[in-house]
C-alpha cells in the first residue's frame, strides 16, 4: 500500500533520487531518465483517454496500460539485489506481453494491411496514441541504454517494445479502423 502525506522531502534537491531499494543516484542516470519518461508515457496515454469517446474496450485496453505502466515505472526503479529482499520487487511478467500481443492482434483484425508509412494525426484520439508510442519509443531507447550498463527485467525489455506496437496499431484503429488516416507520399512535396 502506497502512502504519499507530503510530497517534498527535499531529499532531490542535491541532483539525486531514490530507488525502491534505498540506492541514491543522478537523476541523470539512465535508469532513472528509463522510468521517468515511462512516467511521461502514461501521461501521454492518460492525454489520449480523454478522446476515446464511446470505444470502452479501447479505453479498457488503455487503462490496464496506464496501470501497466506503473509495474514497469516500479521495475525499472528496483534494481537486481544480491541478497533477496525480504518483500518481492514488483515485476513485469510474460503475461502483461503476451495480453499486449492479443489485443495488437484483435485491433489489427479489423485494419487493412499498410501499404504505405502513415503521417501521425487523423482524429485527436490517434494524434495522442501517435504521441503517446513517440514517447514510448524513446522509453525503449533509453531502457535498452540501461540494460546495458546493468541488470534489467528482459520482459519489462519485452513489455515496452510491444507497447509501441500497441500504441501504433491503436492509433490506426482510431482513425476509423485505418479508413481516415494519412499516408505519407514520398516527395510530394518537392
Amino acid at each position: 500500500m502506497v502512502k504519499l502525506n507530503k510530497i517534498y522531502t527535499r531529499t532531490g534537491d542535491d541532483g539525486t533520487t531514490g530507488l525502491v531499494t534505498g540506492e541514491r543516484r543522478p537523476k541523470s542516470d539512465l535508469r532513472i531518465e528509463a522510468f521517468g519518461t515511462v512516467d511521461e508515457l502514461n501521461s501521454t496515454i492518460g492525454m489520449a483517454r480523454l478522446y476515446v469517446g464511446d470505444m470502452k474496450e479501447l479505453d479498457a485496453m488503455l487503462s490496464r496500460i496506464q496501470n501497466d505502466c506503473f509495474d514497469l515505472g516500479a521495475d525499472l526503479a528496483t534494481p537486481e539485489m544480491e541478497e533477496k529482499p525480504e518483500w518481492d520487487p514488483l515485476r513485469i511478467v510474460d503475461a502483461q506481453v503476451e495480453r499486449l500481443e492479443a489485443e495488437i492482434d484483435q485491433l489489427n483484425g479489423d485494419l487493412e494491411p499498410l501499404k504505405s508509412f502513415i503521417l501521425p494525426g487523423g482524429s485527436p484520439l490517434a494524434a495522442h496514441l501517435h504521441l503517446a508510442r513517440a514517447v514510448c519509443r524513446r522509453a525503449e531507447r533509453l531502457t535498452v541504454a540501461a540494460a546495458a550498463v546493468e541488470e534489467l527485467n528482459p520482459s519489462a525489455i519485452r513489455y515496452i517494445n510491444r507497447l509501441s506496437d500497441f500504441l501504433f496499431v491503436a492509433a490506426r484503429w482510431s482513425n476509423d479502423k485505418g479508413r481516415t488516416e494519412v499516408l505519407w507520399v514520398p516527395g510530394k512535396n518537392r
